[in-house]
């Protein structure tokens, strides 16, 4: 009899992985994974110590997608390529975008903002593009993030179709809208 083959950890980080990313969460269990993997789930309970310990694993390798996505780096103002990567990640993958980020929770917008590690960051490019204090950067971003989450949702759910082209003209003039009526308003 041949020995079992010996699955590592990534291998089955991996194959989680892709379940989640075509079938969600709800589909991720040690059985669908050793159907995956031809195997037993034995390999799965000697690589981690329960379930739960893989799912938190796959989360961290789906946000790590996301700050993947956030880091890009183009010709475009950073603010405008943050807001562009994250609508972005949400058509590429809405699977994923829908675990991080359509999800019930408590918080204010400010602090979903905030919660996410890019949060700070955007914040900062923002007010490259605004000149506004790093305060009223979070209030105006607020704004923002709503917009453009809402592009990313329609887009994540396929309520709608956007051209690349159609998505970056439709951020780039309403944050400019936005910007003027929220000086306009502090004045």
């Amino acid at each position: 009899m041949p020995p079992n083959k010996k699955y590592t950890k990534d291998e089955i980080v991996n194959i989680a992985y892709k379940i989640v990313e075509s079938e969600g969460f709800e589909n991720l269990n040690a059985r669908r994974i050793a159907k995956e993997l031809n195997a037993s789930v034995q390999p799965i309970f000697h690589n981690f110590t329960s379930m739960e310990e893989l799912k938190n694993t796959v989360y961290e390798k789906i946000y790590e997608t996301y700050q993947n996505y956030m880091e890009r780096v183009t010709e475009k103002p950073a603010y405008k390529q943050s807001g562009l990567s994250y609508i972005q990640f949400a058509k590429d993958h809405p699977v994923l975008f829908k675990i991080l980020f359509m999800k019930e929770t408590n918080n204010s917008p400010e602090s979903f903002i905030i919660n996410d590690s890019e949060g700070e960051d955007i914040i900062r490019r923002g007010q490259q593009l605004t000149g506004l204090s790093y305060e009223e950067q979070k209030k105006f971003h607020v704004k923002v993030f709503i917009f453009t989450h809402g592009i990313a949702c329609l887009l994540a759910t396929k309520t709608v179709k956007l051209e690349e082209n159609e998505i970056e003209e439709l951020l780039t003039n309403t944050v400019l809208e936005l910007l003027k009526g929220y000086k306009e308003e502090r004045l």
